[in-house]
């Protein structure tokens, strides 16, 4: 395969050429010298100072296919990124295409499916979903892509009922590296379906995708909080939740500490804090009796837990829906949560321990995700029964250090797992293997040889380095 072009090597945009593709092209297309530019650049991750050669906002797939056409035909790459939640400085020198006009969703209750494009956000899909009595596999943050998160096997509330994201997938519009716009399903072309099923954005710039739903007459779910003097006892808890629990239930511990900044409110500023998030599929009377070991431990400060609507999924987490200071964060697949793991927490990022993390998360894994085909896509399966994960802002280089020193503290005495996470769950440094393994990493190079042999679609983590990977030095 040829080198994946790059931003050092793009050739400079004159006005005649842009004139081209905006001559083709029904949305707005934004160059360094429009005023738009600072705000069409940047994207939702606030940690990256994104550099792409030119800015296009799609209306339509057909612009998507004018994009790819004058991308190729001009020697520059082309990225897909409607907000940019996991932006990386991989799409620096590309033409990024803003598909957040992409907007239909149509749901088929009688068939449990829904037709949704590449700028859907899951509220707009919680939103539509109200009253069906189904639900779509998803994320946590309301304001994350649907497409997003398929693309790169994220994690889901619904994993442990009934799978992963990327495996609800059943059919993906997608425009190829000729510019031609067609649906990829098992059928039409086996190899990049599976390859989509995870693999994320390399493989051409999706437009609408075609997914399963599935059954969920009740939700019940929310927030539990207690103070953060009681996560021994929460955490404990918690764990011994985890052991029994059906497939049904899905629950996730977080040690929050709140930075003494005058930009938090005076209540909460400076305090810690212990809360499990909950979704259940089934009655309110099933869920309780789940969590009375959790209900044991004593009064909490503040609850959110009842039964939901669809359009209240996105609020469970209470994650923040607008950019934030940049943020340095880990994620650590494991296995075994023993009383080993829960005292290492304590001691790193417990009341007392004077961490700098201001979030540190166990999701409880397994479940149907566990038990799905992983021969049906790379992110169709999710093998780990738990994950830690922990972030914190950094301002500076120095407080950047503090930081990755306390992440590398929280996760060294963890053992991880032998099996990875989605891409969605890679940092901007980390190599895709993290995610998948050499085989299944192996296995989508050979998809992307064969669909984009030049390298024309680049996504936030390549499936091949940007740049080519110096040989390790002779020993």
């Amino acid at each position: 395969m040829s080198e994946t072009r790059s931003s050092v090597n793009a050739p400079a945009l004159d006005q005649a050429a842009i004139a081209l593709l905006r001559g083709a092209h029904r949305g707005p297309v934004v160059a360094a010298e429009d005023e738009e530019w600072e705000a069409s650049r940047r994207p939702w991750h606030s940690g990256v100072d994104q550099q792409p050669a030119l800015v296009a906002h799609v209306a339509d797939a057909a612009d998507v296919e004018a994009v790819v056409r004058w991308a190729q035909q001009h020697g520059l790459a082309v990225a897909a990124q409607p907000r940019g939640h996991g932006a990386t400085a991989h799409l620096d020198g590309t033409v990024l295409v803003r598909t957040a006009a992409l907007d239909e969703i149509a749901v088929d209750a009688a068939r449990r499916t829904a037709r949704v494009g590449a700028g859907v956000s899951w509220q707009a899909m919680f939103d539509a979903l109200d009253g069906t009595g189904l639900v779509a596999l998803s994320g946590s943050n309301p304001s994350v892509t649907v497409v997003g998160l398929m693309l790169g096997g994220g994690l889901s509330w619904f994993g442990r009922a009934f799978g992963t994201p990327a495996s609800s997938l059943l059919a993906v519009d997608l425009v190829d590296a000729t510019g031609t716009s067609h649906t990829v399903t098992a059928e039409s072309d086996p190899d990049l379906f599976w390859a989509l099923r995870g693999g994320g954005g390399d493989f051409g710039v999706v437009t609408a995708v075609e997914i399963a739903l599935h059954p969920a007459p009740e939700l019940y779910g929310g927030r539990l909080a207690f103070a953060g003097e009681q996560a021994p006892e929460v955490l404990r808890a918690w764990a011994e939740v985890t052991r029994t629990a059906p497939d049904e239930l899905a629950t996730w511990a977080m040690l929050m500490h709140l930075p003494d900044l005058p930009q938090i409110p005076e209540e909460v500023r400076g305090r810690s804090f212990m809360s499990v998030d909950v979704m259940f599929v089934g009655l309110p009377d099933e869920a309780e009796a789940l969590l009375a070991p959790l209900r044991a431990v004593g009064p909490t400060i503040r609850e959110t837990v009842r039964a939901l609507r669809a359009s209240e999924i996105g609020g469970i987490a209470e994650e923040p829906v607008e950019p934030g200071p940049p943020m340095r964060a880990v994620s650590h697949p494991f296995d075994v949560l023993d009383d080993d793991v829960l005292e290492h927490v304590l001691a790193t990022a417990g009341v007392g321990s004077g961490t700098p993390l201001v979030g540190v998360q166990m999701r409880h894994l397994g479940g149907a995700q566990t038990a799905a085909d992983p021969s049906t896509g790379p992110g169709a399966q999710i093998r780990p029964g738990y994950v830690l994960a922990a972030m914190a802002p950094a301002f500076s280089p120095e407080a950047a250090a503090v930081v990755d020193e306390a992440l590398r503290g929280l996760v060294s005495a963890v053992p991880r797992s032998e099996h990875g996470l989605g891409i969605t769950f890679l940092q901007a440094d980390q190599p895709i293997e993290d995610a998948y393994g050499a085989e299944a990493v192996g296995r989508l190079r050979e998809v992307k040889q064969a669909v984009d042999p030049d390298g024309l679609f680049r996504s936030n983590h390549p499936v091949h380095p940007v740049h080519p990977v110096r040989p390790a030095p002779a020993t």
